[in-house]
């Protein structure tokens, strides 16, 4: 294994290696091209045009537009190194905000900071750093890059408070062996006092908030405005098919929900089971209806060898993660068995697989279906 000379793991000093630092405009990736600016690295920071070209200046919380990128350039001033805004909003609408509207329509509950991540942030970035001659491709992401006896691993942040590492499951082994992440080890509190002892004009700002382009949480407004007819109205039924009320459309809906059904004098509160998109139907149940003993999983993404093992999965990013075992399938399936049970699993939502006991991030994938002991009706 070749000796590193840096912080990054790299083979030669930090004032001879390139570092193309993603910079979105919040303290996070600021405090990245600070710190690495302050090592001696050659940075270079970029920020990229996601959306609303500059319409978003209105919505706090927002990310990758507006007054983000206004910030950004001016950190970038601060510390002396480039910037420049590079123009993603055709690739993130159709990589992400189109496929965002398409998930909806078809009764999920999709996560688009994973297919940012993974489609833009990792792909397109990462490929634009490298034409830049950089060695690496940094950003603020609150995860933990080590290597192991067979290359990088992707490991949970040490402030488990702030850890991301369920939304960049997708990221793949070659992807992770150009991506750094200088912020893994430490705690937002620290993050944010070195933004003030730098002297950052964003020390103070406030985290994003949802998701970027959705305003305000209005998330069927932007699905319907992307993907028009997609809340096409229909029945509310229970889990034998009878019609206990009306819907304006399934992506009014996530599976779990108990508000707004507009249902009332039932024996016992009712949930969304499932969305039948294809029938426009939101079929409710009770609670035990939302209890899982397996699922089954899309488009999955291995950082290990695949193979059959018991682990540690996450169905959402606020979750502690369960027990359970999962079986790699034909064609990027696998399937999931929880040696409990899970609520609520929402198809579209993602599982990420851990290291039973440990931090490691060992793949994951996107649901495609979950099995409850109760069935809804077909």
């Amino acid at each position: 294994m070749t000796e590193a000379l840096n912080s990054l793991g790299l083979a030669k000093p930090a004032r001879e290696t390139r570092v193309v630092a993603a910079m979105s405009g919040g303290v996070d990736s600021s405090v990245t091209a600070a710190l690495l600016k302050r090592e001696g690295y050659d940075v270079v920071g970029i920020t990229l045009q996601l959306y609303d070209h500059g319409a978003a200046v209105r919505k706090k919380g927002a990310c990758c537009a507006g007054q983000d990128i206004h910030d950004a350039r001016q950190v970038a001033g601060g510390l002396g190194i480039p910037h420049y805004v590079l123009d993603y909003e055709a690739r993130f609408k159709k990589a992400v905000m189109e496929d965002f509207a398409a998930a909806y329509a078809r009764g999920e509950t999709p996560i688009p900071c994973v297919q940012c991540n993974s489609k833009v942030k990792f792909a397109d970035l990462l490929e634009t750093a490298k034409e830049l001659g950089a060695d690496a491709l940094a950003t603020g992401h609150y995860v933990r890059r080590m290597e192991g006896a067979t290359g990088p691993e992707l490991h949970c942040a040490a402030d488990l408070s702030r850890d991301q590492s369920y939304f960049l499951f997708n990221t793949t082994k070659e992807q992770l062996s150009f991506l750094r992440f200088p912020l893994g080890a430490l705690e937002k509190p620290a993050v944010r006092a070195i933004a003030v002892e730098l002297g950052l004009a964003v020390a103070e700002k406030p985290d994003s908030q949802d998701i970027c382009f959705v305003p305000e949480g209005g998330y069927a407004a932007v699905v319907e405005r992307l993907k028009p007819g997609a809340a096409t109205p229909g029945e509310i039924v229970d889990m034998e098919g009878h019609v206990l009320g009306r819907h304006d459309g399934v992506i009014h809906y996530t599976v779990g929900q108990r508000k707004g059904l507009g249902l009332s004098g039932n024996a016992e509160p009712l949930f969304v089971v499932a969305l039948e998109a294809e029938r426009a139907r939101v079929v409710v149940g009770p609670r035990a209806a939302l209890r899982i003993q397996t699922i089954t999983l899309r488009e999955v993404n291995w950082l290990v060898p695949p193979a059959a093992m018991d682990c540690a999965v996450k169905v959402r990013s606020m979750r502690p993660p369960v027990a359970a075992r999962v079986v790699p399938g034909p064609d990027g399936t696998a399937s999931v068995e929880f040696h409990g049970a899970e609520d609520s699993v929402a198809p579209g939502q993602a599982c990420v697989f851990y290291e039973a006991g440990g931090t490691r991030v060992l793949g994951g994938g996107f649901i495609a279906r979950a099995h409850s002991k109760l069935k809804a009706v077909a």
